[in-house]
């Protein structure tokens, strides 16, 4: 157990990647298998040991707020409410307040699914006298042009970023995973009421100083910013690759699937789909490959394929490769667009 460490979680994001499904939810309560992305983060935290947790909220703060001030999770739950966005260093400064001089914090980003070894990367960052520790993960190389890269030397200390480099220019297929731990003297590195970026403004002087370490994380990692890898966490799911407490899933003929829900013996699975609670899937449906929140009406007879449905939606003709946020009412009109 991590005696006494707090954590701050970056959880200000708009989402915009994920729209239209976090226009009525913000990005950190995005589901996976029925349960918030920040719920299975809080639980890796608990896990370790580190119960004390601040939050920088903006975007929906309040369904945040409301959704931890009172928890069973096991954490005390902190935030500050950002008026204007302030940049990944700038919303870390407006919580200096909540951590210890003299000590170090995890900083971790709210839409980081993993299951990284937490308490590694905490002992690592003491024992290297950095003032920063990034988690950093190894990738298919090809895939390189999506992330930030990191090149580092011999004893793991990074002398290099490249934001999103070509195949051709990247230096390294180790990534940047949003997972930090850094020294209480990291804050005098961000200058009050600024907006202010780590990549950008805060790493490259402690490059100049040779003071970023670094940990592998070996374990699974995603992040799902995008609709994309949002949908590839869930069959990660299902694949065994992710692992956290969820309900049981059920294995029928063609697939498999995870639901809150009554599933009415009619109804067909193919491929692997969630289900959340309260909801009503019509008889001779087929679920294909699909994310389906709380309080979703299916017709009868349907095809859902690949494709994601937000909470109260009612949908009334087949679906294959859509989006559809919260509250919508899919008629067959719709579907043809």
């Amino acid at each position: 157990m991590i005696e006494s460490m707090k954590a701050m979680v970056m959880s200000a994001g708009v989402g915009s990647r994920l729209d239209p499904l976090t226009r009525e939810i913000p990005k950190p309560l995005i589901p996976v298998a029925n349960k918030p992305v920040m719920d299975i983060l809080f639980e890796n935290l608990v896990k370790i040991g580190v119960k004390d947790v601040i939050c920088n909220t903006y975007y929906l703060a309040d369904k945040i707020i409301e959704r931890y001030k009172n928890n069973d999770l096991g954490i005390n739950f902190n935030y500050i409410k950002e008026e204007e966005l302030s940049g990944t260093a700038g919303g870390v400064k407006k919580c200096q307040h909540f951590f210890d001089e003299n000590s170090s914090f995890l900083v971790l980003s709210a839409d980081g699914l993993t299951n990284a070894d937490l308490k590694k990367a905490i002992e690592i960052h003491k024992n290297s006298n950095a003032l920063a520790t990034i988690g950093i993960k190894q990738i298919p190389q090809e895939e390189v042009c999506h992330f930030g890269v990191v090149v580092t030397d011999e004893d793991g200390f990074i002398t290099e970023f490249q934001e999103k480099p070509s195949f051709e220019e990247a230096k390294s297929n180790y990534i940047n995973t949003g997972i930090y731990v850094f020294d209480y003297k990291i804050f005098d590195y961000i200058p009050e009421n600024t907006f202010y970026d780590f990549a950008k403004n805060v790493f490259p002087k402690l490059l100049e100083e040779r003071a970023i370490n670094t940990f592998e994380v070996s374990e699974y990692w995603s992040d799902i910013g995008t609709l994309d890898q949002y949908k590839q966490s869930t069959q990660d799911l299902f694949e065994n690759k992710c692992i956290f407490e969820h309900a049981p899933g059920k294995t029928c003929e063609n697939g498999s699937y995870i639901s809150a829900s009554e599933i009415n013996e009619t109804v067909r699975f193919v491929g692997n789909s969630t289900v959340g609670k309260n909801c009503v899937i019509g008889k001779n449906c087929i679920i294909e490959n699909s994310i389906i929140w709380d309080n979703v009406e299916i017709a009868d007879s349907l095809r859902i394929s690949d494709s994601i449905i937000g909470s109260g939606s009612i949908v009334k003709c087949d679906l294959s490769s859509k989006i559809i946020g919260s509250n919508e009412i899919i008629e067959a009109e719709t579907c043809k667009i």
